[in-house]
């Protein structure tokens, strides 16, 4: 009890280190590897030093890692993804589609995918019920589900079309929202393949067109990645996964974290309380770092950079304030929250930018920021636009700010 009331009262009376915004931009620019001198060409690491790339609009994988590259290219990517297999698209937080490393990508599962699951099973066999095809919608599933991983398995990594053909019954035709305005009809197919992926059972491999197309090819979990997705204790999942955020992304606070995961408040400080987070002051408020991860980070040089739409940086927290003027928020953001293409200057988001159907990549800025920045920032879009080339692409969530540099 002597020594229990003792460590009671060192914990209380132990200083909270303040971080201020300065350095938690630093932190952001160094951690996120946005500084010049944090460059790499390990998309690997790229990817891992930010826990995931948001892969919802695929032109923001490449984009990201390229943003944070010492040699910009998109075939590193393409072959992590598709031929070493050392990266892997999978839902998971916020039911977001995202792109990691598998070892971070069975932690995600783990953690958040696998909780999913019931509403997913619930709404497919609603959609059959409602749709009155089958007598016994959980046979069917079942059924469907069978039918498509041992289509996968015998064929490889294949087309939604092609497993159409090769299981009948995704084809089958669900009704949704029966009897409203916006009632629509989809194949079965959309939502038994979402669902096997959510379950961890499919993964999607190669897009069907160029690396900006949506659609993908689809294949067995296990025979794409060694030991699969599967597997991992959730609670000690969420923990882990809650220390890799918090190197990334700390210092943040309680909201950030249970915002970017997804999870209930519950779990969200359990897994903080896991993890053994290090409390920190952020002007007042309560922030979190990884465990002896308060050490102060020096400012690097100055740095700007270009970041596609819903970059995990600019995504990556809830309150986003010390990074992102209220006022921007508007022009950058549309109405559900997503961030369009942003500039970033020092760690903080500066304005926006828009590739036109030319290829030229227009800037708009919000801040003024010297000229010796401004014109590092005409450089890095000259790097852009010699990267894409060819190829033109429209943001899948575009903010206001890109219509008006389109118009």
């Amino acid at each position: 009890m002597v020594v229990a009331a003792r460590m009671i009262r060192v914990a209380t009376t132990h200083t909270k280190r303040s971080i201020d915004v300065a350095e938690r931009r630093a932190r952001l620019g160094v951690r996120h590897r946005l500084a010049d001198a944090m460059h790499i060409d390990d998309v690997v690491k790229i990817t891992d030093g930010l826990v995931a790339l948001h892969s919802t609009d695929p032109v923001t994988v490449y984009l990201s890692a390229a943003a944070r590259m010492k040699h910009p290219s998109f075939e590193p990517l393409a072959s992590a993804l598709y031929e070493d297999r050392t990266l892997v698209r999978h839902h998971a937080m916020r039911r977001t589609l995202w792109v990691f490393s598998p070892e971070v990508a069975r932690l995600a599962h783990a953690s958040t995918t696998t909780g999913l699951l019931k509403q997913q099973r619930k709404v497919l066999r609603e959609l059959l019920a409602a749709s009155g095809i089958v007598d016994d919608p959980d046979e069917w599933v079942i059924q469907a589900r069978a039918d498509t991983l041992a289509a996968l398995r015998r064929l490889g990594p294949t087309t939604a079309r092609r497993l159409g053909k090769e299981v009948p019954a995704l084809g089958v035709k669900l009704q949704m929202a029966v009897g409203k305005p916006y009632a629509a009809e989809i194949a079965a197919h959309t939502r038994v393949l979402l669902l096997l992926g959510f379950e961890g059972q499919i993964v999607r491999t190669k897009p069907t067109g160029t690396w900006i197309n949506s659609e993908y090819n689809w294949t067995a979990t296990d025979t794409w990645i060694e030991g699969g997705l599967v597997g991992a204790d959730p609670a000690e999942a969420a923990v882990a996964l809650t220390r890799r955020w918090l190197r990334a992304f700390g210092p943040a606070t309680t909201a950030d974290l249970q915002w970017w995961t997804g999870w209930a408040g519950g779990p969200t400080k359990a897994a903080l309380a896991g993890a053994g987070a290090t409390e920190v002051d952020l002007d007042g408020s309560v922030g979190w770092v990884d465990a002896d991860d308060d050490t102060r980070v020096a400012a690097p040089k100055p740095w700007v950079a270009l970041l596609p739409g819903l970059d995990p940086t600019t995504m990556g927290w809830k309150q986003r304030d010390w990074y992102l003027p209220n006022e921007h928020v508007p022009s950058l953001f549309d109405r559900n929250g997503n961030a369009g293409p942003t500039v970033w200057a020092d760690g903080m988001v500066v304005g926006g930018w828009v590739q036109r159907p030319s290829g030229e990549i227009a800037i708009r800025l919000l801040t003024d920021v010297g000229a010796e920045q401004r014109a590092e920032i005409d450089r890095k879009a000259d790097v852009l636009r010699s990267l894409l080339g060819a190829t033109r692409f429209r943001s899948r969530f575009p903010a206001p700010l890109q219509a008006e540099l389109l118009s």
